[in-house]
């Protein structure tokens, strides 16, 4: 009785592939004389949304507790890196060992309670000593003569959302913070009556009400924040859940024999009270 024959070899397919495996096919991609076009013809500026997108994906993943899912966009975002360092490479600027070393140097070097004989007697000490090593750091990296800043050193280019919520932590660092979350109500109930009255002057300017708009989100980071929670992942999460509903209503709706656009607000208000009510009878 023979066998099935085998079938052939699928290059760049087989499991059990290591981080070289992928350094070598990037390498591939980018060769000028056989590469791919589209690789072949990018830089850091043109990569680097692609960069952001992907470390979006995973975060998308994570709050969908898609596991598969994030496999596959850790595999993405895991490409990206090795993408920007072979083009580094290309330049004579430095390689993925590099990328990997000094990620290492600096992992080993900021937790000497692990690698060294340094003692922390809880987590909020070892954040503490970790946040000190940083601003260390961001100072030494600072321009000469130029007083530093605790401010020092966030991208320009984070999203709205964590550029607040870590300019808020840097201001924490030195004591200029709330004492307790919910102290932030407070300013929350002003911050909103400062929005309803900028909409009920007579003749507000859209610059002054975006103006207030932006201090309420701030003031909701800051909520978030103080609370324990990140923002952009709270935000995230009620994003997914008003398209799961937003989703079930359009199905109520079709199975009615409607659309959205043929419905009235009070029945798609009432759908959605019901697909309310049919998520927490799930749970």
């Amino acid at each position: 009785m023979t066998s099935a024959p085998k079938a052939p070899p699928r290059p760049y397919a087989a499991p059990g592939h290591n981080i070289q495996d992928l350094i070598d096919i990037m390498a591939r991609l980018r060769d000028p004389k056989g590469g791919c076009p589209w690789d072949v013809e990018q830089t850091f500026a043109t990569i680097a949304p692609y960069t952001i997108e992907e470390a979006y994906e995973v975060a998308d993943a994570i709050a969908r507790d898609n596991m598969p899912a994030l496999k596959d966009e850790l595999g993405d975002l895991l490409f990206q890196v090795v993408f920007h360092a072979r083009m580094a490479e290309e330049s004579g600027l430095f390689a993925f060992p590099d990328v990997v070393g000094a990620i290492s140097d600096k992992m080993i070097r900021r937790h000497p309670h692990v690698f060294g004989t340094a003692k922390f007697e809880n987590v909020a000490a070892q954040t503490e000593a970790w946040e000190n090593m940083k601003a260390a750091e961001r100072a030494a990296a600072g321009e000469p003569g130029t007083p530093p800043s605790v401010l020092d050193g966030l991208p320009a280019g984070l999203p709205a959302l964590k550029q607040a919520e870590k300019l808020q932590k840097r201001a924490a660092r030195v004591g200029f913070d709330w004492t307790q979350a919910k102290d932030i109500l407070g300013k929350i109930q002003e911050e909103l009556d400062e929005v309803r009255a900028e909409f009920e002057a007579e003749a507000h300017s859209p610059e002054r009400l975006t103006d207030e708009i932006g201090d309420l989100l701030f003031a909701c980071v800051n909520l978030a924040r103080k609370a324990g929670i990140d923002p952009g992942m709270a935000l995230r999460g009620t994003n997914l859940k008003f398209d799961r509903r937003f989703r079930r209503v359009e199905a109520l709706l079709c199975a009615a024999g409607k659309s959205p656009e043929g419905a009235t607000l009070d029945e798609m208000e009432n759908l959605w009270v019901q697909a309310k009510h049919e998520e927490r009878a799930k749970t």
